[in-house]
């Protein structure tokens, strides 16, 4: 835990979330709407405000399963080191998934779990990031979907966290450090 002061400064309000995950949405339904059933996958632990959002706007059916990741630890920067620590409970072969992440940085996490998920064969397999930084970005890997694409800022709220502060803020904010 960082005992750095810092300040959060709003850089995407609630509102602007909300009707931002209805665009999605209406694209993703419109994509999946021959599913018998699509399966999002969320990456834990920064995507979890996004995926009960997500999934309670999407008009299909659906099942809910998880991924644990860690490329950050309590870090600023990643470690480029993508580890799973909690897998799938279900299989995913010949099925219809979504992978949901928090926000797409070097581009390495969501890279890695894409190649994983596809390895196990499903039907259909799309991502889709609440954040992007492709400014940040190290391998070639772009979500299907993205929910905003924002500066190379360090963020906060709405699951994301800083040393595992902040994921209850309701809106995506700036964190700026305060020099003593």
């Amino acid at each position: 835990m960082s005992d750095r002061a810092y300040v959060i400064d709003t850089m995407i309000s609630a509102k602007a979330i909300a009707a931002r995950i209805e665009e999605l949405c209406r694209e993703i339904t419109a994509e999946f709407g021959d599913t018998d059933k699509l399966i999002v996958v969320g990456l834990l632990r920064g995507s979890f405000v996004f995926i009960a959002d997500l999934v309670r706007e999407l008009d299909l059916p659906i099942e809910v399963d998880f991924l644990e990741v860690s490329s950050y630890g309590d870090a600023m920067e990643s470690s480029r080191e993508v580890r799973i620590l909690k897998d799938l409970r279900g299989a995913i072969e010949g099925r219809d998934v979504l992978a949901v992440e928090d926000i797409v940085d070097t581009g390495h996490t969501l890279n890695h779990v894409t190649k994983l998920l596809r390895s196990r064969k499903p039907s259909r397999l799309k991502s889709i990031a609440l954040l992007d930084k492709p400014s940040r970005r190290e391998v070639d890997f772009r979500s299907d979907w993205i929910g905003f694409e924002i500066p190379d800022e360090f963020v906060v709220g709405y699951g994301i966290d800083y040393a595992q502060r902040n994921r209850n803020l309701p809106f995506i904010g700036k964190v700026r450090f305060v020099e003593d």
